[in-house]
């Protein structure tokens, strides 16, 4: 079964603590070290967004799905060095920021980045995620990249599998062993996929253009 999910570009204005919600069940894991405990994370998630740099799934009124991208220098989840001394302190906060600038991933010249999918558990196997990285490629393609690129954790194969299905290869895998027990993970697979010039077309009625 399809899913009847409208892809919209932008966070809509009222939906940031949804999206929020939506970034902490999908990454949490890896968050919490750094933004933790998850009420306070999502709070900051949810008061620092970028708001042009995500795009969503809408269903039934509310925000299905969500898919952030770093871009000119912004991704969607935003907040610098002194947010987080002012919401943490300085004495939890400077570790904070240790720990986030190891997940931290620029963009190279002619790059997207893109920084993680999240769909609701309820909608899941519906075809959200692929709706979502059809866009985040259009996006990157209007932008004239070159490539999207991302990174996708050992412990999500699901993941990985939806992006081998939509042309993204892996490129180099990172061994974080140290990372294990801190954030719930040992690897970091680097995937890139091309953009061409069809992924600049329209692709259905469910596009945001």
């Amino acid at each position: 079964m399809k899913s009847d999910a409208v892809i919209r570009r932008g966070v809509p204005r009222g939906a940031e603590a949804r999206v929020a919600a939506l970034y902490w069940e999908a990454f949490g894991r890896k968050l919490g070290s750094a933004l933790g405990p998850p009420d306070r994370g999502r709070s900051f998630l949810a008061a620092h967004l970028h708001h042009d740099r995500g795009l969503v799934a809408l269903a039934d009124g509310t925000v299905a799905g969500v898919a952030g991208y770093a871009l000119g220098g912004r991704g969607l989840t935003g907040g610098g060095a002194r947010d987080v001394l002012t919401a943490y302190g300085p004495l939890r906060g400077l570790p904070r920021l240790a720990l986030l600038a190891l997940l931290e991933r620029r963009p190279a010249p002619g790059e997207l980045v893109m920084d993680g999918i999240a769909v609701d558990s309820g909608r899941r196997g519906l075809g959200i995620g692929s709706l979502l990285l059809r866009e985040v490629v259009a996006v990157a393609a209007e932008h004239g990249c070159r490539r999207v690129r991302l990174d996708v954790i050992d412990v999500n194969p699901r993941a990985r599998a939806l992006y081998e299905r939509h042309g993204f290869v892996a490129v180099r895998t990172e061994r974080t062993p140290f990372l294990r027990e801190l954030m719930g993970f040992g690897a970091v697979t680097t995937m890139h996929r091309p953009v061409t010039v069809a992924d600049g077309l329209p692709h259905g009625p469910e596009g945001a253009r």
